[in-house]
């Protein structure tokens, strides 16, 4: 449910997908001599990219990256079916996991394992848990890139503050907080459930936090009804008892992540809770008026649920974000795409920019530079977050296969209409994803 993603949510509400496809339909490997990049819209991470690619053609006329940009929903569209059809960009922006392990199935993506071998210096230069995503059958197939995003619990201070209560600690304390907002007609929590991947982060957690991370390995390695075990019925379970009293926003299956109108009922105070990516806080910082600075917004990791399995600790969400090469690329595209690895991707100037966006940079030797933001207590909460987590979860869509995510938001989505009962959901994933 990244990113997510999911430095993905896009300003540029409102845009058709017919429209933002339309946009790009001539794009391909190699159209006009140069390397073509794909990545997803909106600021504050769309600057972040932008000005990288910038920098780079600046310093390499003669090896240029063409760049175009979509929305989140639409760019998964769109890739698909570029790749499919043998007409992927030249570098391919993707969250690993799953849709990699796809990609090198079909020989679409070029193996990095021995071009990473002859930039070691590269390597050695970003978080080491980052390139699990990027691996498959142990090669490397994508270059780690941008930030790390964990998955955060945010909340409106003065909305509490308003109410008299104070953040949850346990699960137990989110149920009790949801009459308490619904009875000042506050949402407890606001939710774009029609993106879907947005719902999924409640159960990554609650399967986490109840069974621990066993749970989703024992389905992320195709054992047989894993989605029925014990814990992850009572993880489907609690998540419908939320729903059932009303803890999310009237009318959340019809509000898009897209068009960040999820963030704007928390900044403006119509929800007093929202559980999303780390991102969001660049986002509300952009968009929220004083809400940021002054000191409204607070933030905290997923609380534990009474009794359960799970280290608090831990965390979902995305290690980093990736950039594959197409194998479909002429030489002079592969050439270009690798040397923007090696001396375009997190550069001085993009690390600070991701930076200033209230993001943390998945290059190792920023310490100094997160103390010295003006978003350095979010930055040392997030830095820390993902750090010192004995287990960093995969956000699900992207660590299963294509096939088995789409199934799995399909189906979330019904859970969260209350539509399918928790044995039911269970026995639509069990048949997707058991080997």
């Amino acid at each position: 449910m990244a990113l997510s993603r999911r430095t993905l949510l896009g300003l540029a509400a409102g845009v058709p997908l017919s429209a933002a496809l339309a946009a790009c339909g001539s794009s391909g490997p190699g159209r006009d001599g140069g390397a073509t990049y794909w990545y997803l819209s909106g600021q504050p991470q769309e600057g972040a990219r932008a000005g990288a690619v910038d920098t780079f053609n600046k310093a390499h006329p003669q090896g240029r990256i063409k760049d175009t940009t979509f929305q989140n929903d639409a760019y998964k569209t769109k890739i698909k079916t570029a790749i499919g059809a043998g007409q992927a960009p030249t570098i391919i922006w993707g969250w690993g996991g799953g849709t990699l392990r796809s990609y090198v199935e079909a020989g679409q993506v070029e193996d990095l394992t021995s071009w990473f071998g002859e930039h070691s210096d590269v390597r050695k230069g970003l978080f080491p848990s980052s390139f699990g995503a990027a691996t498959v059958d142990g090669r490397i197939y994508a270059m780690p890139c941008e930030v790390v995003q964990p998955i955060i619990l945010y909340y409106n201070r003065r909305v509490f503050d308003q109410v008299g209560v104070k953040p949850p600690q346990s699960w137990g304390d989110v149920m009790a907080l949801v009459p308490r907002f619904n009875a000042k007609g506050i949402a407890p929590f606001s939710l774009g459930g029609q993106s879907r991947w947005t719902s999924m982060m409640w159960l990554e957690f609650l399967f986490d936090r109840i069974g621990g991370p066993e749970v989703f390995q024992a389905i992320m390695e195709g054992e047989k009804n894993a989605w029925s075990h014990p814990d992850a019925i009572a993880a489907l379970t609690k998540l419908q008892e939320l729903v059932k009293a009303d803890g999310f926003v009237k009318g959340f299956s019809s509000i898009t992540a897209d068009s960040n109108a999820d963030q704007a009922l928390l900044y403006r105070g119509k929800a007093a809770m929202m559980l999303h990516g780390a991102w969001s806080y660049g986002i509300q910082q952009a968009d929220g008026g004083d809400f940021v600075p002054s000191g409204g917004l607070g933030y905290m990791n997923f609380p534990p649920v009474d009794g359960g399995k799970g280290d608090p600790g831990n965390t979902v969400g995305n290690p980093a974000q990736y950039l594959s090469i197409s194998s479909k690329a002429g030489a002079e595209e592969k050439r270009t795409a690798k040397e923007f690895f090696a001396s375009g991707v997190l550069q001085e100037d993009e690390t600070k920019r991701w930076i200033d966006n209230g993001s943390v940079p998945i290059r190792l030797g920023t310490e100094k530079l997160l103390a010295a933001s003006k978003n350095a207590d979010f930055l040392q909460f997030t830095y820390d977050l993902a750090s010192k987590a004995e287990v960093f979860g995969q956000s699900w869509d992207q660590a299963l296969r294509p096939a088995a995510a789409e199934t799995l938001l399909s189906n979330i989505a019904k859970l969260f209409q209350l539509s399918v009962s928790p044995q039911q959901f269970a026995s639509a994933l069990n048949a997707a994803t058991a080997k």
